[in-house]
């Protein structure tokens, strides 16, 4: 829980504040811009909402802050934040809030399929936390846990034994250790169903992979997403755990693909057309050889 005492100096007067816990992972930046900066480091609140859609965003930022570093002076509560997630994203992807420490604020995300199009698919793990899962309950569950690399696995174990789904991940994470039941090898790509294809991405961590769902979204863990300030899509070399040359060979793999949305793990979602994302993709590669 957020500590008054701790509020940082940075955040502007009023009801919402960030304290010094607060680990820069840009989560409340992306649910709430409207209300949360970036103030080198850390993250305060620059403008206090001002209508019910703002202290909506501003409670949604509250609860989905993995180290609870949001609080409120009135200490408000944060039922609304709780109940919006998991919210929606595009067509039948919603992001699950609720990150976690352990992941650094990564995020995850549910697909919601029907049982007879193979159920619905949580990429990486979120919190395990009550009001979470008995959305997810009402939403169909859990059928296929997919784990893009080893940094935002959080409480994989616990949703899998609650759902009883098999998690899939790739060797080089160390994914047996883990008891992950579906341990992929090698580097073709993989499809799981008529929706889903695995695509090994080496680079970022050894054993990274990311999930194409129906040629349109593009689940990227950690190894690319959208640069606001680049303007196009990026990868992070300050971030690169195991090798920039594989993931540089790996990002060039996806030209091959086709795909309008980047959903990461870390850095924020992207979408254009396919071509739009084709030609982002391309100055991305050509940037990271040139890097």
């Amino acid at each position: 829980m957020a500590q008054i005492d701790h509020r940082l100096p940075q955040n502007i007067e009023g009801e919402f504040y960030v304290d010094s816990s607060c680990i820069d992972c840009d989560a409340c930046r992306q649910i709430a811009p409207a209300i949360f900066r970036d103030h080198g480091g850390k993250s305060s609140v620059y403008r206090q909402p001002q209508d019910p859609g703002e202290l909506h965003r501003a409670l949604m930022a509250l609860v989905a802050c993995p180290t609870a570093s949001i609080g409120t002076v009135s200490r408000r509560s944060a039922r609304q934040g709780v109940q919006a997630f998991p919210v929606h994203v595009v067509d039948d992807v919603y992001f699950c809030g609720f990150t976690s420490e352990s992941s650094f604020g990564a995020w995850s995300y549910l697909i919601v399929r029907p049982p007879e199009q193979g159920g619905n698919v949580l990429v990486d793990s979120p919190r395990f936390t009550s009001p979470l899962v008995k959305r997810i309950e009402q939403m169909g569950g859990v059928n296929l846990l997919f784990l893009s690399h080893r940094d935002d696995i959080a409480d994989h174990a616990k949703f899998a034994a609650h759902f009883h789904c098999p998690r899939v991940m790739h060797q080089g994470d160390s994914a047996a250790a883990l008891g992950v039941e579906r341990v992929i090898a090698g580097m073709d790509s993989m499809r799981i169903d008529n929706d889903l294809l695995l695509i090994p991405t080496p680079g970022h961590t050894r054993g990274h992979q990311v999930l194409l769902y129906r040629d349109k979204v593009l689940f990227t863990g950690d190894h690319l997403a959208w640069s606001p300030e680049r303007e196009t899509l990026a990868a992070f070399r300050d971030v690169c755990w195991f090798s920039w040359a594989e993931q540089t060979r790996s990002m060039e793999k996806l030209l091959a693909y086709r795909f309008e949305w980047v959903l990461p793990g870390h850095g924020r979602i992207g979408h254009g057309t396919a071509e739009e994302m084709h030609q982002h993709l391309e100055r991305c590669v050509a940037s990271m050889k040139n890097a």
